[in-house]
């Protein structure tokens, strides 16, 4: 049986708020829309959704229910399915609510134009180091890729999380392509020009691999180790500064 994450997981206290969240509500207020047509900054359904989502990402989307959520958010239970039919809804919500006010916008200042393809890749990669790092620092353990936990342990139980995981998966291979077809026009790469999105998608699910087998072995070491092999992958060579 799997066992709740309130189990081994204390409260949090949700309440100082910080300027950079305000800035994180009011995105999510543009994609998040209410349940129920009330307002969609509400603090309340604001703490569902950032709690959601670290809770399930810490442990998975089985063993945390919505009491656990509720714990940790430090609201009742009546106010969840105020704003949320269901803990799948909750989840698909905060999914997007996690890629606009956090995902979106450094993945726009990895891949700005004013880098090169290769250094976009670079970035990117270690991005994706961070994260486990900061997230291993916080709660002891690899966490994997949030989208990628939820999206496939749900994928044969929930076709809305499924579907959420894969837009996602989707955009996340976008930017990839974007740099790569960006190369190809430098002349730094030698694929066609059509191949970029197929490239790009090996690249992505060369991470997400590197992520499940680091998140199994609980070792951060194997997500460092692995960005030479992802950059060579790209086949993305380095501009030669003038």
């Amino acid at each position: 049986m799997a066992r709740s994450a309130s189990a081994t997981l204390p409260a949090k206290n949700t309440g100082r708020k910080t300027g950079r969240k305000v800035a994180q509500a009011r995105k999510v207020a543009q994609v998040v829309p209410s349940a129920n047509g009330g307002a969609a900054t509400s603090p309340t359904k604001l703490r569902l959704l950032h709690t959601a989502i670290d809770l399930i990402w810490e442990h998975n989307y089985s063993s945390v229910s919505v009491d656990d959520i509720c714990r940790r958010a430090g609201i009742l239970k009546g106010s969840f399915y105020h704003f949320f039919p269901s803990k799948a809804d909750l989840a698909v919500a905060a999914l997007e609510a996690r890629w606009v006010s956090i995902v979106s916008p450094r993945m726009e200042k990895i891949f700005s134009a004013s880098f090169s393809p290769y250094e976009r890749l670079s970035r990117y990669y270690d991005m994706v180091y961070d994260n486990q790092k900061i997230q291993k620092q916080r709660v002891g353990h690899i966490c994997g890729c949030a989208f990628a936990s939820i999206g496939s342990e749900q994928s044969n139980e929930d076709e809305k999380i499924r579907a959420k995981s894969q837009e996602v998966f989707r955009r996340y291979v976008q930017y990839i392509a974007g740099a790569l077809r960006d190369a190809v026009a430098e002349r730094t790469v030698d694929i066609p020009p059509g191949e970029a999105p197929n490239r790009a998608h090996e690249l992505y699910t060369f991470i997400l691999g590197v992520l499940v087998q680091a998140r199994v072995e609980n070792d951060l070491q194997l997500v460092k180790h692995f960005k030479p092999s992802f950059l060579r992958i790209s086949g993305v060579r380095e501009t030669l500064a003038a």
